[in-house]
C-alpha cells in the first residue's frame, strides 16, 4: 500500500493539545461517538452485521464522519472494532448482537496458540475507508485510528467471548505463563500490522484501547501485559500522537503510562488532577465526563464540564500534565439523546477560554 502524505494539521486543536501545545479551543471527541446514539447510524447499518460493516469502505467512512458533521467534535474516531484485526487475520470471530465478540475456537493451550494465524498484510478495505474520510475532514479535524490492547484481545480468544471474571484468562496467565507469553507474541504482530495499515493510510493520531485491563492487579499488568502494549505503541513512535486508555484502570495508570503514549485517557472514576499525579512523567490528559451525565440535562453537564476543566487546569498548573483533550470517561451510551451530545460539545467549546484561578498562577483550559 502506498503511504499517504501526512496532512498539515497545525490548526487542528486535538493535534496541538496532544503535542503539548496550546490549542485554539479545548479539543473534544467521544469514544463511541459513531454508533447507536445516532439515528443516521441506525439507518445505514440496518440489516448489516457489525463486523461486515467494518470491511465496507464507503459505509465505515460514512459512519465515522456522521458525528463530526452533527456534533462539531474536533476529531473523528475510525469506525472499527477491537476484533477486526483478528477477523482480517483469518480467525473465526463474529460479533453477536447483545453479547459481543464470540470466537468459534477458543485458545486453550500451546497447540491452539501455535495454530493461531497472524495478520501479515494490509487491510485494504480499512485503508480505502480512511482515504474517503480524509477527503472530507478539514485541516482542523483529526482522524484517530485505534487498536485493541493485547490483554483484551487475549481474553476474547481464551474465554471464547466476553467474560465477567476472566477466569480462564487469568488462570492461563499465572498457571501457564509460557502459553500466555506465546499468545502475546502472536497477537502483537497482528495488532501492529492493523495499526500500520491505518498509519500508512493517513490517520492523524491513534488510541490503544484496553477494555479489560482493569480486572488485573498492577503486578500482573506489569509482568504479563505492559511489555506487549509498549511494543505496540513503540511501533508508531515519532509518527503520530499516541493515546492509551483502559476502563477501570485508575490503579494501573502509573504502569500504563510507562508504555510510552503522549496522551493518557482517564475513565470517569478518577479526577484528572489526581490521575495526573500517578503518571511516571507529565502527559496530556484525556477525559473524563461520566457518560451517564449526558442524561442529566444541560445544567448538570455544564457543571461537570466546568469541574473537569478545573481539574485539568490544576494538573497543568502543577506540572503534572501538559495538556487536556476532553472526552467521556468511556463510550457514549447507546440510548443517549444525540442532541445532548451536541449540546455537551457546544458547552465544552464555549468554556474553552475560561481561566481557572490557582493559588500561584492561572491556567487556560
Amino acid at each position: 500500500m502506498i503511504r499517504r502524505t501526512r496532512r498539515d494539521l497545525s490548526a487542528a486543536p486535538l493535534i496541538a493539545a496532544a503535542q503539548g501545545h496550546t490549542p485554539s479551543r479545548t479539543p473534544v471527541w467521544f469514544m463511541r461517538q459513531a454508533g447507536r446514539s445516532l439515528p443516521e447510524y441506525r439507518q445505514v447499518r440496518e440489516g448489516i452485521p457489525m463486523l461486515e460493516s467494518c470491511f465496507m469502505p464507503e459505509l465505515l467512512a460514512e459512519i465515522t464522519l456522521q458525528p463530526v458533521r452533527r456534533h462539531d467534535v474536533d476529531a473523528a474516531i475510525l469506525f472499527s472494532d477491537i476484533v477486526v484485526p483478528l477477523k482480517a487475520a483469518g480467525i473465526d470471530v463474529e460479533i453477536v448482537p447483545g453479547k459481543g465478540p464470540v470466537v468459534a475456537q477458543p485458545v486453550r493451550d500451546q497447540r491452539d496458540v501455535a495454530s493461531l494465524p497472524v495478520l501479515d498484510h494490509d487491510v485494504a478495505e480499512v485503508a480505502q475507508g480512511i482515504a474517503i474520510i480524509l477527503d472530507e475532514l478539514t485541516d482542523t479535524q483529526a482522524l484517530i485510528g485505534f487498536v485493541g490492547a493485547p490483554f483484551t484481545l487475549a481474553s476474547y480468544l481464551i474465554e471464547g467471548g466476553p467474560s465477567k471474571n476472566h477466569e480462564r484468562t487469568k488462570a492461563m496467565m499465572r498457571a501457564e505463563p509460557d502459553t500466555w507469553h506465546a499468545l502475546m507474541e502472536k497477537l502483537v504482530p497482528t495488532i501492529t500490522a492493523f495499526l500500520r495499515t491505518q498509519v500508512d493510510a493517513g490517520i492523524d493520531a491513534m488510541q490503544l484501547f484496553d477494555s479489560w485491563a482493569g480486572f488485573l492487579t498492577e503486578r500482573d499488568y506489569r509482568d504479563h501485559v505492559l511489555p506487549y502494549s509498549t511494543q505496540i505503541l513503540e511501533s508508531v513512535a515519532g509518527e503520530i500522537p499516541r493515546i492509551h486508555f483502559g476502563v477501570t484502570t485508575g490503579e494501573l495508570l502509573g504502569a500504563m503510562s510507562e508504555a510510552g503514549s503522549e496522551v493518557m485517557g482517564v475513565d470517569w472514576r478518577v479526577p484528572l488532577d489526581i490521575a495526573a499525579t500517578r503518571f511516571t512523567s507529565p502527559r496530556v490528559l484525556q477525559g473524563n465526563l461520566d457518560p451517564a451525565m449526558l442524561f442529566a440535562g444541560t445544567e448538570v453537564v455544564r457543571a461537570e464540564v466546568t469541574r473537569i476543566k478545573a481539574e485539568a487546569a490544576r494538573a497543568i498548573a502543577s506540572g503534572a500534565a501538559t495538556g487536556h483533550i476532553f472526552n467521556l470517561g468511556h463510550g457514549v451510551l447507546p440510548t443517549t439523546d444525540a442532541d445532548a451530545i451536541t449540546e455537551a460539545v457546544r458547552i465544552i467549546h464555549e468554556l474553552s477560554l475560561i481561566h481557572i484561578s490557582e493559588p500561584t498562577r492561572q491556567a487556560e483550559i
